[in-house]
C-alpha cells in the first residue's frame, strides 16, 4: 500500500440517521429509506455502526428534529464513537453548523453523502469539472461562521472530490472557481452538440437509457453493444456516459447512450451541473426506461425517474420500459400483471441476455429510421460503397460479376441520396 494516505486506508465510522416528518410522508417508508441511505453510505466506503429511526413532528428552523432527540443522539454518538452523523434529509447550513456543535462531530446530509460519492466516481475531466462544480454550488451558501464544517482537516466524506478547495477559501474565490467550471463546461455542451449535429447528418438515431441507479443499465448496454461497461451492485457505479454504435437487425444503425442513475430527490445542483452529460437525453430519438422489475418498490422508482425527466423536460419522449432483472423473480404471471402499468413494457433479463431481440424488435418498430431498398449494379472499383452497405445498412444480396457488383440492401434514406449522387458523379 505505499504511496497509499492512511485516510484511504481507514473508513469512517458513521451513525446514520433516518428521518421522517410525520406531516409530510415520503413515498418511501422509513425503513426503505434507512435501507437507502445504508447503501449509500456503502458507495462511499463507509464503516455504518449504527442507523437509527427519527419521527418528528415537523422540521424545526435551528436543528431540523427535535432537540431532545438531538440530545439523545449525541449520547449516542459518544457512546459508540462515531466519526461522522449522516442524516437522510438535507440541513440547511445553519442546522448543520448547530448539530455540529451539539455533537462534536462532523455532520453532513443526504445530498453532501451523494456529491461524496459522485467525487469519488467521477473519472473523466468532465465528470470531475461537473462534480466541482456541484460541491462548490453546495459550500457557497454554508460557508458562515467557524464551525467543524470550515476546519475539518482530516478529510472524509464530503471533503474530498476531485480539484476541490481547502474548506477555507473565501467566497470571492469560489465564486471564480464556479464561473469557470461553467463556462468550460459550456464548452463540453458545445462538442456534444456538434456530435449530435454529426449523427443528425447521418440520420443515426439515438438510444438513450435511462433509470433508478443499479437497475441494471450498464449491464443492458453491456448486452446490446459489448461496450464493456463497468457494472456493480452499489449505487452510481456509472458517472461518464457511454456511448455505443449499434446495428440493428433491420439494418439500421442507431447510438446507444448509457447515463447517470437516476435517484428519488437527486440534488437539484447536481442535475444542473450534469447537464451537459444529461443533454444526451433530452436529444434522444427514444428513451429505454430500464427498471428493476424485482424490487419491492418498482413503482416507487419508476415514478423517481419520471420526475427527474420532467425536471430535464424529457418526459414526453418515446418510451420503452424494460422491465429488467425478471431472472431474480419467480412468479413470471406477477410481471405479467404490472407489465401494463408501464408504458410500452418489455420484461428483460440483461445479465442473461433474455428477451433482446424482443426488445431491439420493439426499438425498431419506434425509433424514426427511414429505410430505402437499393437494387444497383456498382462498378468494381466502388468497393467503397459495398463497404458502406455492410457498415451502415443491411446487405440482402450481393453478386460479384464481370460487369460489376450486383448488390440488394436496405440503408437509410439519406445514405441512398449520397450513394446516388455519388454514382453520378463518378
Amino acid at each position: 500500500m505505499q504511496g497509499q494516505s492512511l485516510q484511504a486506508i481507514i473508513m469512517e465510522k458513521a451513525l446514520l440517521v433516518t428521518i421522517e416528518f410525520k406531516q409530510d410522508r415520503e413515498a418511501l417508508s422509513i425503513e426503505d429509506s434507512a435501507v437507502e441511505l445504508e447503501e449509500l453510505s456503502f458507495a462511499c466506503n463507509v464503516d455504518v455502526l449504527d442507523n437509527i429511526a427519527c419521527i418528528c413532528q415537523k422540521p424545526t428552523p435551528n436543528f431540523l428534529i427535535g432537540k431532545g432527540k438531538v440530545d439523545e443522539i449525541g449520547i449516542l454518538v459518544q457512546e459508540i464513537n462515531a466519526d461522522v452523523v449522516i442524516l437522510s434529509h438535507n440541513l440547511s447550513g445553519t442546522q448543520q453548523r448547530n448539530l455540529e456543535e451539539v455533537w462534536g462531530r462532523k455532520t453532513i446530509d443526504r445530498s453532501q453523502l451523494i456529491l461524496a460519492i459522485f467525487a469519488r466516481r467521477a473519472k473523466s475531466p468532465e465528470g470531475k469539472m461537473q462534480v466541482e462544480l456541484a460541491q462548490l454550488e453546495y459550500l457557497l451558501p454554508r460557508l458562515i461562521g467557524k464551525g467543524i464544517i470550515l476546519s475539518r482537516q482530516a478529510g472524509g466524506i464530503g471533503t474530498s472530490g476531485p480539484g476541490e478547495k481547502k474548506l477555507e477559501v473565501d467566497r470571492r474565490r469560489i465564486k471564480s472557481r464556479i464561473d469557470r467550471l461553467r463556462k468550460d463546461l459550456k464548452g463540453v455542451a458545445v462538442q456534444r452538440a456538434l456530435l449530435r449535429k454529426k449523427r443528425k447528418n447521418e440520420s443515426i438515431p439515438m438510444v438513450v437509457l435511462v433509470g433508478y441507479t443499479s437497475a441494471g443499465k450498464s449491464t443492458l448496454l453491456n448486452a446490446l453493444t459489448e461496450a464493456g461497461q463497468k457494472v456493480s451492485k452499489k449505487v452510481f457505479t456509472t458517472l461518464d456516459p457511454l456511448s455505443r454504435n449499434v446495428k440493428l437487425p433491420n439494418g439500421a444503425q442507431v447510438v446507444f447512450s448509457d447515463t447517470v442513475g437516476f435517484l428519488r430527490d437527486l440534488p437539484h445542483n447536481l442535475i444542473e451541473a450534469f447537464k451537459a452529460t444529461l443533454e444526451e437525453v433530452t436529444e434522444a430519438d427514444l428513451l429505454v426506461h430500464v427498471l428493476d422489475a424485482s424490487s419491492t418498490k418498482v413503482y416507487e422508482k419508476n415514478t423517481a425517474v419520471i420526475e427527474v425527466l420532467k425536471e430535464l423536460q424529457a418526459d414526453n419522449k418515446p418510451m420503452i420500459t424494460a422491465l429488467n432483472k425478471i431472472d431474480l423473480i419467480t412468479d413470471r404471471a406477477w410481471i405479467q400483471a404490472i407489465a401494463s402499468d408501464f408504458v410500452n413494457p418489455i420484461p428483460i433479463s440483461a445479465k442473461l441476455k433474455d428477451n433482446m431481440a424482443q426488445l431491439t424488435g420493439k426499438i425498431e418498430s419506434l425509433i424514426p429510421i427511414q429505410l430505402a431498398e437499393v437494387n444497383i449494379t456498382l462498378p468494381h472499383q466502388r468497393m467503397d460503397l459495398v463497404d458502406l452497405f455492410y457498415k451502415q445498412g443491411k446487405v440482402v444480396d450481393i453478386k460479384y460479376m464481370q460487369s460489376g457488383i450486383k448488390i440488394k440492401a436496405r440503408i437509410p434514406k439519406m445514405l441512398y441520396d449520397r450513394v446516388v449522387a455519388s454514382i453520378r458523379m463518378s
